[in-house]
């Protein structure tokens, strides 16, 4: 049950905020999910925060412990929940100018957002309030208010944001060049400059706007390695970079931050990804999704449940796991309503009987096709060429006139590539074996060709099909050099890496360091394989 403060005080709320509605667009879709709103009462819940503290000027602890949990939150992009957890700062404490920037702070847009016109009147009135209290306050929470006062115009127009984002960043250089020391303004500066970033694809380390960017970041972190919001930005301004690996140190840290809110928890496998810490982002996203669901009962905090999915049945597949991905496949499809990773890590998993006994087919065209291929797959493998055929047509005709979408991609290119893998499987199943690894090189032609993206669409890689085929031809040599760009790509794979030490073998070769590799890699694989694909 609610307390009874923050009832009263969100009827308070919308007497003074009337004509204003409410919505969820800055966070991630959640398909099938329901929306969560940035006004309602929320409770104080202290075994879901963590040990991270930013002192205001309030003299009422119950505002302050708002103030807390609405922070870590924002840090963590629960933003809606730290909005409201900012108003009952607010309404705790009228006279809190700091309650009332951090949720304008919360209400503003963020890595993965923009502020939403709907928000917009919220923010402005919630800074305007903050600047007319700002003479009770310290001098650098007065310096952080009236800098933040341009980031919230009165008409504020999401598409016309650079102006806007571009004055922040330069009020708050000011701030920052004043109090270089303080963390929670260096953070605060690096939200701003972040939002001059395009938010996708890759970073380049000697570009000077992200050099800066870490300097900012990495002042922070070299004093307080745990700074949640410091370190959540920093391995997002390191993964998509020549060396992501930057980040491995704070983000042995993050994950605790804020022990139940589950994207926290879900960050640090953004750079374990990328290192190949396969195991380490299987317990991540474990983690993250024990916390999605304790956020059901009011005991946690919860964003993007199938992105945290997604991203445990990717790890799960490109380290052996073949349970724990299945079932976080069976686990998307229970959120999403769309079965594709269900059907896909069963593929990976070489459970073909399973696939053909499924109808759940998505109704989402791009879902739909994935699933296409799963069928096609799983169908050839238990005997059914016709359908495989079938299905194949179905794939390379919808990758070839698709202008859909999926996540940040041309659909084309991810259905394409699971299609030309299809396609080779079937060449493969006839006995032409050169059409079949002519099909697995576009299939890898096609994947090579998508950007940046964590986790990656398909949860394995059109080079463990032409590794297998080119040993398969006598090619151990080719097949060597796919595996080993392939573990380039992703290190520790443990499938690349079972290729590779046949490849290896078949030469009359050894290595040392990919029979080590290999051992390590493996010790949580639960399938047992001959090959680099089933």
């Amino acid at each position: 049950m609610k307390n009874i403060v923050a009832i009263l005080g969100a009827a308070t709320c919308l007497a003074a905020c009337a004509n204003m509605g409410s919505d969820n667009s800055d966070a991630p879709a959640e398909p099938g999910g329901a929306k969560v709103t940035f006004q309602e009462p929320i409770d104080f819940i202290p075994s879901a925060l963590g040990s991270y503290e930013w002192t205001i000027s309030t003299d009422n602890q119950q505002a302050q412990a708002y103030f807390k949990q609405g922070i870590q939150l924002r840090y963590a992009f629960n933003v809606n929940e730290a909005a409201r957890s900012m108003a009952e700062a607010r309404r705790l404490d009228p006279e809190c100018a700091m309650c009332c920037w951090g949720e304008a702070f919360a209400l503003g847009s963020f890595l993965n957002g923009v502020m939403s016109a709907e928000k917009g009147p919220y923010a402005h009135a919630a800074i305007e309030k903050a600047v007319a209290l700002a003479n009770n306050v310290s001098e650098v929470e007065r310096d952080l208010i009236m800098a933040a006062r341009v980031r919230y115009p009165a008409a504020w127009d999401p598409e016309d944001r650079r102006p806007v984002d571009e004055a922040f960043a330069a009020e708050m250089a000011k701030v920052y060049e004043k109090y270089p020391d303080n963390h929670d303004v260096a953070v605060v500066y690096a939200v701003s400059l972040f939002m001059l970033e395009e938010r996708r694809g890759y970073r380049d380390l000697a570009d000077p706007d992200l050099i800066r960017l870490h300097g900012v970041l990495t002042g922070v972190l070299d004093e307080d390695i745990t700074h949640p919001g410091a370190c959540h930005l920093y391995i997002h301004a390191t993964e998509s970079s020549q060396n992501p690996g930057l980040a491995l140190e704070c983000a042995d840290y993050l994950g605790a931050a804020v022990p139940v809110a589950s994207h926290i928890q879900h960050m640090p496998s953004h750079t374990w990804n990328e290192v190949g810490l396969w195991g380490r982002s299987v317990r991540a996203n474990t983690a993250a999704r024990n916390s999605d669901l304790k956020a059901l009962e009011n005991q946690g905090f919860s964003y993007a449940a199938w992105h945290n999915l997604h991203m445990l049945l990717f790890a799960a597949s490109y380290d052996g796991q073949g349970a724990a991905a299945t079932q976080a496949g069976k686990d998307y499809r229970k959120v999403t309503d769309n079965a594709m990773y269900e059907l896909l890590t069963l593929v990976r998993f070489g459970r073909f009987d399973e696939v053909v006994e499924k109808d759940n087919r998505p109704e989402d065209e791009v879902g739909a096709a994935l699933w296409d291929f799963a069928y096609g797959y799983a169908s050839l493998k238990e005997g059914d060429m016709r359908t495989a055929k079938s299905m194949r047509d179905k794939t390379l005709a919808f990758a070839a006139t698709t202008d859909k979408k999926f996540r940040f991609h041309p659909a084309g290119r991810v259905v394409g590539t699971v299609a030309h893998i299809l396609e080779g499987e079937i060449l493969w199943a006839e006995g032409d074996l050169t059409g079949a690894i002519a099909a697995f090189e576009k299939a890898v032609e096609v994947e090579d060709s998508m950007d940046y993206d964590e986790p990656e669409p398909l949860p394995f890689a059109a080079r463990h099909w032409l590794g297998a085929a080119l040993m398969e031809a006598g090619r151990p040599a080719d097949a060597e050099k796919e595996y080993r760009v392939e573990l380039t790509d992703h290190p520790h794979d443990v499938w690349s890496l079972h290729g590779l030490k046949a490849a290896l073998a078949a030469q009359s070769k050894t290595d040392p360091e990919v029979t080590a590799d290999f051992d390590m890699s493996t010790e949580r694989m639960d399938v047992w394989i001959t090959a680099s694909k089933f």
